[in-house]
């Protein structure tokens, strides 16, 4: 988790391997709109424990994926339109593990890592998504 801006470059460098024919990325980018509603920005905000569970949920993923390594950055703090929010890598001997498991990644990473996201909307109301 970081307040500056994620490096694309950094996440696949971090899941290069020799044994590795397959690198899949991932990048979730701040929209302009959700659920209908127009969005003019964004802040997410980072429960402590969220950097220990990221470990956990990557050491599960990659465990049960056949991926060789895996990697995931989020951001923290406020966000504009645009701006990456969230980078997931994995890479694996072959293309097939690497898809699979950069999936199954960012959506356990969405669904069991408690980081919460505060939209700010176009008509000047905000939201929270993502409470427990």
């Amino acid at each position: 988790m970081r307040e500056s801006a994620l490096s694309l470059d950094e996440v696949v460098e971090s899941v290069r391997h020799p044994s590795c024919g397959g690198i899949t990325v991932f990048l979730g980018v701040v929209r302009d709109h959700d659920r209908g509603q127009e969005v003019s920005a964004l802040d997410y905000s980072v429960h402590p424990s969220a950097e220990e569970r990221l470990r956990e949920v990557t050491e599960t993923v990659a465990a049960r994926s056949g991926a060789v390594r895996l990697a995931a950055l989020h951001r923290s703090g406020h966000l504009d339109i645009g701006d990456v929010a969230v980078v997931v890598a994995a890479s694996a001997a072959h293309r097939d593990a690497a898809f699979g498991a950069c999936r199954d990644l960012i959506d356990t990473l969405k669904a069991e890592v408690p980081i919460w996201k505060h939209q700010h909307l176009g008509d000047g109301g905000t939201e929270w998504v993502g409470l427990p």
